[in-house]
């Protein structure tokens, strides 16, 4: 479990790489590295590509450290960084014609009685169906509904990290819920019919 960390100690930690002292380095990597390994992921749907992206928006924040003035938190800095790197890759998959295959492997909890076992795959292919859902949205209504519901970013911080006023954010959220809640009605329509 990390400890909390505060915007200052993030500086702090920040000018300490700016000496090039290593620790800090790791430091900053350890507190923020999961969050932004999520949002690429939930973004791309690729774990290794969610780690690239990660790892570049680390790398231009060392890139930067000489030169860091602290405008904005480091956290929402990275967020910003990853994000675009996302939505570059994104476009790049795109271009390229290439779709993202998001399967999740189920894994059976051997010593579960039946019943929890048909309530964890159950949850689990909910689950999946808002996953891919969520991947179908357009790229700027998925940025929205991650950064808010699955990063538990404000508005105000999720609209600073897509560079969008506050107003456009929760539009964009209202038409994502929205297309969210039309596609599950319909997955779930869709199954139903299929089990019948």
């Amino acid at each position: 479990m990390t400890t909390p960390q505060t915007p200052l100690e993030d500086a702090i930690l920040m000018a300490q790489v700016a000496q090039g002292d290593d620790n800090a380095c790791r430091l900053l990597v350890q507190r923020h590295l999961n969050q932004l390994v999520g949002l690429a992921m939930r973004m791309t749907g690729n774990r290794s590509e969610a780690e690239d992206i990660a790892q570049e928006s680390f790398v231009r924040l060392w890139k930067q450290s000489h030169d860091w003035q602290a405008k904005a938190k480091i956290s929402t800095w990275l967020y910003r960084v990853a994000h675009n790197l996302a939505i570059d890759a994104i476009r790049q998959k795109e271009r390229q014609k290439v779709s993202v295959n998001d399967q999740t492997e189920i894994s059976e909890n051997t010593t579960s009685t039946q019943r929890n076992q048909d309530h964890m795959l159950h949850q689990q292919d909910i689950t999946r169906q808002v996953e891919a859902a969520i991947s179908h949205l357009p790229e700027r209504q998925r940025a929205a509904i991650t950064l808010v519901h699955h990063r538990d970013m404000s508005n105000k911080e999720a609209a600073h990290v897509m560079d969008i006023s506050v107003d456009a954010l929760e539009s964009l959220l209202a038409r994502g819920r929205r297309s969210l809640k039309k596609a599950l009605v319909e997955s779930r329509a869709d199954l139903l019919g299929a089990t019948s």
